[in-house]
């Protein structure tokens, strides 16, 4: 089965009802994509499938029906992100271990509602677990990121 993953094509050879979570992190080695519930209720395994959001952990691999992007594919060290510059900013990671489906989602709803409130952060990322609880530094990097992007910084 060919899957491309930001930007790189890969040939898998994996049962069609594996999920995509574990294509990614047991047969490719992306490992910033993490196992967090296994029902699609936290977030942890959020990735952009087609510019979608996604819980990974819940997709089999006969189903994706476009490219596959990881936090990988938002930036680096050289040429972060905003989010990764709000996120570095307001020092939201804790354990870090949520933080890569924090940040997937957060890019594909700022895609779509570039101009955000705090209320429609709350809502969206709701759907993103935290353990550590640091909601109110993720909904000030969002916004702050959000300012950068208009911006265009």
């Amino acid at each position: 089965m060919q899957i491309k993953i930001n930007g790189n094509e890969h040939e898998v050879d994996v049962e069609s009802d594996m999920p995509l979570l574990w294509v990614l992190r047991d047969e490719l080695g992306y490992s910033s994509v993490k196992y967090g519930c296994g029902i699609a209720q936290c977030g942890a395994c959020t990735v952009h499938i087609g510019g979608q959001a996604v819980r990974s952990c819940q997709i089999p691999i006969s189903v994706v029906w476009d490219e596959i992007k990881t936090i990988e594919s938002l930036g680096g060290e050289q040429n972060p992100h905003p989010l990764q510059k709000a996120w570095i900013k307001h020092q939201v990671p804790q354990c870090g271990y949520c933080q890569s489906g924090q940040i997937m989602s957060a890019a594909n709803f700022l895609a779509s509602n570039p101009s955000p409130s705090d209320e429609d952060i709350e809502t969206l990322m709701s759907g993103n677990l935290c353990r550590c609880g640091t909601y109110p530094r993720i909904k000030a990097a969002i916004l702050d990121a959000a300012k950068m992007i208009a911006e265009g910084n």
